[in-house]
């Protein structure tokens, strides 16, 4: 360890802070899927002998270790990065995946796309899960990009969720109906409380934030704040929506919306629809003019979330 700067080496990445803080027995594990490179025969241990899929390095992993992702190379005439295929499920508690980026653009991380089928590209089931710098573009599926699910405590739990830097695009779990899923949504049980999604790009996603319901609990202590959400209008139905009996302690604070969601044929139409929840929407800047926020108006923001300090391009937004 360098006393000076606190930069830390992991088998050879140095890992600023901010970053996950290595704890004690915590190691280090690298995924590189570039052809020639990575290898789930390799020791997954080192930047010389990564594995080849993040599903390896969950094989491994335990409880306050890792997982580093390199992005795939990419040719002087490639427009998409390379993608990792792999539908990975978190069920190892204190589990961190951290994206060895350039920047919080699509090029600049390791892109997941599984590309098919109807599975979520992430899906959490254990607590203090922490995903940093990945981008998750899911074109063609329709199984989300990360799926909160939670039963409780009974079987699984995921609690103290943190996404952060990280890059959205494509995501849904319908064609036009984004209250079923998007981005980051939490399956219809509810749970997964004390969730902190910050300083993330969402792009061209049919929905960003979506609590799917409420059957087993309602979500506590959600903040999400500082993220750009998605545009442009045409291929978005809702950025942020709740249902069921909502999210008791919601804050959204300091974020950008760029635009008013417009998809043909959708079911919400509007970049919020927060029913039931319980809260703050405050310090946000909304692509749009002329609007009203209310539980009647052209946004579902129901009297149990305060709105202030929110702005549009005629000025302050105002509660009908």
């Amino acid at each position: 360890m360098h006393t000076r700067d606190m930069i830390y080496q992991l088998g050879g990445v140095p890992v600023p802070l901010g970053c996950p803080m290595p704890r004690k027995n915590g190691r280090a594990w690298f995924v590189d899927g570039s052809t020639g490179i990575g290898s789930n025969s390799n020791t997954g241990r080192s930047l010389s002998a990564p594995f080849a899929t993040v599903t390896e390095a969950l094989t491994m992993a335990a409880e306050y270790d890792t997982i580093f992702v390199l992005g795939q190379k990419m040719k002087m005439t490639d427009t998409d990065p390379g993608n990792y295929t792999d539908a990975i499920t978190i069920k190892t508690p204190s589990i961190s995946i951290i994206g060895c980026s350039r920047g919080r653009t699509q090029g600049g991380m390791p892109q997941f796309q599984i590309g098919s089928g109807a599975v979520a590209q992430i899906t959490v089931e254990a607590p203090g899960v922490y995903l940093a710098g990945l981008g998750i573009n899911n074109n063609g599926s329709t199984g989300g990009g990360i799926k909160i699910l939670d039963d409780v405590g009974t079987t699984y739990s995921a609690f103290g969720l943190m996404i952060e830097n990280c890059h959205f695009k494509n995501n849904a779990c319908h064609a036009t109906n984004g209250g079923l899923g998007g981005a980051i949504y939490w399956g219809s049980q509810g749970g997964g409380w004390q969730v902190l999604i910050r300083n993330n790009r969402f792009y061209k996603n049919l929905a960003d934030i979506v609590l799917v319901g409420t059957s087993l609990t309602v979500p506590q202590d959600v903040v999400i704040e500082g993220n750009v959400f998605s545009g442009p209008a045409a291929s978005v139905d809702v950025n942020i929506k709740t249902a069921g009996s909502g999210i008791n302690g919601l804050i959204i604070r300091d974020n950008d919306f760029p635009c008013w969601p417009a998809i043909p044929g959708g079911s919400n139409v509007m970049p919020l629809s927060l029913t039931g929840s319980v809260g703050l929407v405050t310090s946000n800047t909304f692509g749009c003019t002329g609007k009203t926020f209310g539980a009647a108006a052209n946004s579902l923001v129901p009297t149990t979330m305060l709105l202030t300090n929110n702005y549009q391009e005629s000025g302050l937004i105002a509660r009908t």
